[in-house]
Order: structure tokens, then sequence, then C-alpha cells
């Protein structure tokens, strides 16, 4: 299955880190539209509703209309202006977010050609790891993996030692 879909890696350990915490019967709420990945965890069998290209710096509605067990956000932070609001305003008890880390021998990412695509946060594990207490989230699980790239060059060397992506899995303290 996800062994033929390109990013093969990165789907890979977010499929075996969900499936790690998360049963079948949990229902999931997949920030963004539906993508790749979402297909996968279907695949997989999850239940699993994506938002509807709504502006989420704009809009959280969805988290009072929609109450899933899960909220999944793979990839999707780094794009938003305002990630406070909407951590703050998610209902569900667990949330799954992965993210580009910040590579200090690379700069944010943004597209040439598609003015939405780009990264207006690409954060160090701490930022990540304290952006989710701030909003009442404690930290269950968390993995970190390189993504190396077969080219030729200094950034692609550093790119096998040093992590990309940064995984959490975190449930909602309660009040």
């Amino acid at each position: 299955m996800y062994e033929k879909t390109f990013p093969n890696k990165r789907f890979k350990h977010t499929l075996e880190f969900l499936n790690k915490h998360v049963s079948n019967s949990e229902t999931i709420l997949d920030l963004g539209v539906e993508n790749p990945f979402s297909k996968i965890m279907k695949e997989d069998g999850y239940t699993v509703k994506n938002t509807s290209g709504e502006d989420l710096d704009l809009d959280q509605s969805v988290f009072s209309k929609e109450q899933q067990d899960v909220v999944t956000a793979f990839e999707i932070f780094e794009h938003l202006l305002n990630p406070f609001t909407i951590l703050s305003e998610i209902k569900s008890d667990k949330l799954f977010i992965s993210i580009p880390m910040r590579l200090w021998f690379s700069p944010a990412y943004r597209s040439k050609t598609d003015m939405w695509d780009r990264h207006y946060h690409e954060f160090e594990d701490w930022q990540l790891d304290w952006l989710l207490e701030k909003t009442g989230w404690k930290i269950i699980d968390r993995q970190k993996w390189t993504n190396p790239v077969k080219k030729i060059g200094l950034r692609p060397l550093l790119r096998y030692f040093t992590n990309r992506y940064y995984i959490i899995y975190a449930e909602k303290i309660k009040q």
C-alpha cells in the first residue's frame, strides 16, 4: 500500500505511529482536504473525515461541528499563521501532529508557483512542545526521523544525519 506511495518513508513512519495509538473504532478528523495520506488511513481501516478547505486561521467552526475521537494534523501546522488558536479550539481528546522541522542549513520552504504552498512556521521540537503545553495538551509520545535525498552536495549529506520530521501524539488535559 504505502510502500508505493511517495513520500513512502514519511507515510510509513506516520502510519506506524498512528497504529500504535489509535484503534480502527475511533473516528478521525484530518485537518486539510483529502490527500494521499488520508486515503492511506482509510485503506488501513480508519474512519476519516477531512476539513473542506476552509482557512483554519480564520474559521475554526469545524471543531464545534465535528465531534471526532481524534484530530490529525499531518504537515499542516507549518502552513498556518495562528496554530495557537486552532490548538485551543480542538475538542477531541487525542491529537496527532507531524511537522517538518526547521533546518539550520536550509531556508523555510516557499513555493515559487503556489502562493498557498509555503511554510510560515518551521518549528524546532521544543517550540511545538511548548505550543502544545500552552494550549492544554500533554505529549504522550513523539518520534523524529531523517529525510535523505538522492542528490549530491553538503545539504543532501546533512539530511542523512539531521532529523527533518517530528510527530507527536498528545492528549487534552482535563480541566
